[in-house]
């Protein structure tokens, strides 16, 4: 889709640079296909904030989409591409050849008009769908699932693209490669979509001023260091002070793994990252 910048007639408007969504269509698309949204304001159901700096924003619907693709056989037209307030990636409304209609996350250039089917196998072209251990070596792809009939996991947001390497010895999994250099398996039999997810360029949206935030929901945020020591560990001290081994605001370690999943410690081969040293001790 591309991002537009603008004329400097104002400071905010300077750097500024947002999507174009020329390309969208302008209605809201089918009502049925979506459902109101409670706002929680980062709340658990006790009232307590559990995740800091959200409240306010528009008003939004969760659209229903669908990740499965398990309308095998049926061709569908794609009638348009919608943009979705809670994702960064937009939505492709397809209506199938018996009349339903379903959205899905629109792959890299696909239009209005285009036909798309899901299968066990078929062709490999962009919005296609089928089972992962039919789609050749080196093939991008995205809406990967992690379990057979579970639904997309993998490869959901803007400008995602995971690379198909080939199928493992036992036939049981597929060796993908994630966006972020990991390496893992995923069951032969799940589904994923061809292509890359559109909207690539998002990266390089700049809001421009602080309202705009605020319209997405997000709330200030104070840096540490421009706290008292009170506040947070890294405030306090005489001037421009320096952090140090950064903590957040209950004196915990940032950047300590957290992950412990061991189910599926053995589909991963390759981690995006080496792995960490030990903190040293003082």
């Amino acid at each position: 889709m591309g991002v537009k910048a603008f004329k400097p007639t104002t400071s905010s408007l300077r750097g500024t640079k947002l999507e174009d969504r020329s390309m969208l269509e302008k209605d809201g698309g089918p009502k049925a296909l979506s459902i109101s949204k409670k706002q929680r304001s980062g709340r658990n159901n006790q009232g307590k904030i559990t995740i800091r700096h959200r409240g306010g924003g528009f008003k939004r619907r969760v659209r229903v989409i669908d990740f499965k693709r398990d309308k095998f056989g049926v061709q569908a037209e794609v009638l348009g591409l919608y943009f979705d307030p809670n994702r960064s990636a937009h939505l492709a409304l397809l209506q199938y050849a018996d009349g339903e209609k379903r959205y899905i996350i629109a792959p890299r250039g696909i239009k209005a008009g285009n036909k798309v089917i899901s299968g066990e196998k078929v062709d490999v072209l962009p919005g296609n769908a089928m089972m992962i251990k039919n789609i050749p070596s080196g093939t991008i792809v995205h809406c990967v699932e992690n379990m057979a009939g579970k639904g997309a996991t993998f490869g959901r947001s803007a400008g995602q693209a995971i690379i198909v390497q080939g199928i493992d010895s036992t036939g049981k999994y597929v060796q993908i490669k994630m966006p972020s250099g990991e390496i893992r398996l995923v069951p032969a039999d799940g589904m994923a979509t061809i292509g890359q997810v559109g909207n690539e360029e998002r990266v390089n949206v700049k809001l421009g001023k602080a309202g705009r935030k605020r319209n997405l929901g997000k709330r200030p945020e104070v840096r540490g260091m421009a706290m008292h020591a009170v506040e947070h560990p890294h405030g306090g001290g005489e001037g421009k002070g320096v952090i140090g081994r950064a903590k957040d605001i209950w004196g915990n370690r940032i950047g300590t793994r957290t992950r412990n999943n061991k189910r599926t410690e053995r589909l991963i081969i390759k981690r995006r990252r080496s792995p960490q040293r030990p903190f040293a001790k003082k």
